[in-house]
């Protein structure tokens, strides 16, 4: 890993620290953590007061793997399916964790569709 990569990907870090610092999840009002890497994006419903995942979806799945895994339809796929998953786990507001990623994009796109699909934040 280059020095430059390296830096930015301790400035992601540093930056998803300082938001969970805010940003807890508990079991009536999870939280919705986003990770995305260049080729895949994962986004999962935790409970931090037991440290359970409680629902996810990511574009590793097969059933998402169809035509790009790293664009916003992509992302906003990966958004409809958690919050699909969630409200069958009788799951519907959650707090956003953005992963330390701008809230642009990709990111933006999971929280819109999840949005959509009814999940409440």
């Amino acid at each position: 890993m280059s020095d430059a990569a390296k830096q930015k990907r301790d400035s992601r870090i540093r930056r998803h620290v300082r938001v969970r610092k805010q940003v807890r999840g508990t079991a009536t009002r999870p939280r919705l953590a986003v990770f995305r890497s260049n080729r895949h994006l994962v986004a999962q419903v935790i409970d931090d007061q037991n440290g359970r995942t409680l629902a996810a979806a990511s574009t590793l799945e097969s059933s998402l793997r169809g035509g790009s895994t790293s664009n916003v339809d992509a992302a906003g796929r990966v958004g409809t399916l958690v919050a699909e998953r969630a409200k069958e786990a009788g799951i519907d507001r959650v707090v956003f964790d953005r992963g330390g990623f701008r809230y642009h994009g990709r990111i933006a796109a999971v929280a819109d569709a999840a949005r959509a699909a009814g999940l409440e934040f």
